[in-house]
């Protein structure tokens, strides 16, 4: 079954180009099915990229998914078309009478300020609460994962000597869990990001586990069944280019920078970097679509009751 999107969302002729189902969503609307509601709060500043990046992953499920995308009320971004925002995207604000199957909180690019000193801190706790009664399972990424694991437990976020950039090799440490159901015993993911959350005070925190883990980048994906949600560290999400670009970007910027480790083929960025996370990815959003759609509620009222 196709994902159902906006005909003329980027993201909609992308993926069609890419053999996933895609759906108008006026062709939606005729089927006689109750598709499962996902919606993204994007906190990036490339949303078409993350848009596409995740509609990529949960439209490839058997299940009707009808995707709505999300903002933050006040803040404006500046690096994405005002055009587009107007379209697509609706204010927290005027979403807070819906219910959502599901929900994706992406990362932002402000790790080095403390959760508080975020301008839209104290609209972001309103929606870390808002899930509790108005969404069945909340996938918390990256930076959105931390200020989750913060808001609900208080564990707290810290800095990094040198950002984690690259390609790193993960343990399955719960094969048992849904969640990680065909997974590999170990993994590659990418990372890129200049704090970390530290596994002995995620243990620390009553009802969390450590579904993934690296010895070199600590604690990935979390779970967090008290408050229904998944929180993961790093970026199953991104491209095959994605840290490609970062690294360019920062190259072509003077700013001292690393080449992204285990990445370029012999490390060497001269080279095309192999995808080697694709198929993992697909199974992370696959088992969390399942997982939704065996334990939503049929009336969507009736979440978090």
């Amino acid at each position: 079954m196709p994902i159902t999107l906006p005909a003329t969302l980027p993201a909609y002729d992308v993926l069609n180009t890419e053999g996933v189902m895609v759906m108008a969503d006026d062709k939606a609307a005729r089927q006689d099915i109750r598709p499962l509601r996902i919606a993204l709060l994007n906190l990036m500043p490339k949303k078409i990229q993350t848009e596409t990046q995740f509609a990529r992953l949960i439209g490839a499920t058997p299940l009707q998914i009808n995707l709505s995308l999300i903002r933050m009320t006040e803040h404006e971004t500046r690096n994405t078309a005002a055009e587009h925002m107007t379209e697509f995207y609706h204010p927290f604000a005027e979403m807070q009478d819906e219910y959502f199957d599901g929900l994706i909180i992406t990362g932002a690019p402000i790790e080095h300020l403390p959760f508080t000193d975020v301008t839209y801190w104290d609209e972001l706790r309103q929606v870390f609460d808002w899930t509790q009664t108005h969404v069945h399972s909340t996938f918390g990424v990256c930076w959105g994962g931390m200020a989750m694991a913060y808001h609900f437990h208080g564990v707290r976020k810290h800095l990094l000597d040198a950002k984690a950039f690259g390609c790193f090799r993960h343990q399955n440490l719960a094969p048992a869990s849904p969640y990680l159901r065909g997974f590999s015993d170990d993994l590659l993911i990418p990372v890129s990001r200049w704090t970390e959350m530290r596994q002995a005070e995620i243990e620390a925190a009553p009802g969390l586990t450590t579904l993934l883990g690296s010895d070199q980048t600590g604690p990935c994906l979390i779970e967090d069944p008290s408050h229904r949600a998944l929180y993961v560290f790093n970026h199953f999400e991104y491209d095959s280019t994605t840290l490609k670009e970062e690294y360019d970007r920062d190259v072509a910027s003077g700013k001292p920078v690393k080449v992204p480790c285990n990445y370029y083929p012999d490390d060497d960025p001269a080279r095309v970097p192999l995808n080697r996370w694709r198929s993992h990815a697909h199974l992370l959003y696959g088992n969390w679509i399942n997982e939704i759609y065996q334990s939503t509620p049929y009336d969507l009222t009736q979440i978090g009751k």
